[in-house]
């Protein structure tokens, strides 16, 4: 008989171990507007565009 665990290991304790595998680089997609690449679901930072729409006036925060 080979070693056994002495107790449970808890759903948030073994949560926390796995935790740091799923972290890694951003994802980035094109924005249909300007063709660069930004965060997904994110207005454009280079253009203000959200899906097709203009969401922040850049012009004015200049």
């Amino acid at each position: 008989m080979g070693p056994l665990p002495k107790r449970k290991v808890s759903k948030g304790r073994r949560d926390r171990r796995r935790a740091h595998d799923a972290i890694g680089s951003p994802k980035l997609v094109e924005c249909s507007n300007c063709h660069q690449m930004t965060m997904p679901h994110r207005v454009c930072p280079h253009c203000g565009y959200y899906k097709g729409r203009q969401v922040l006036d850049l012009a004015d925060q200049v």
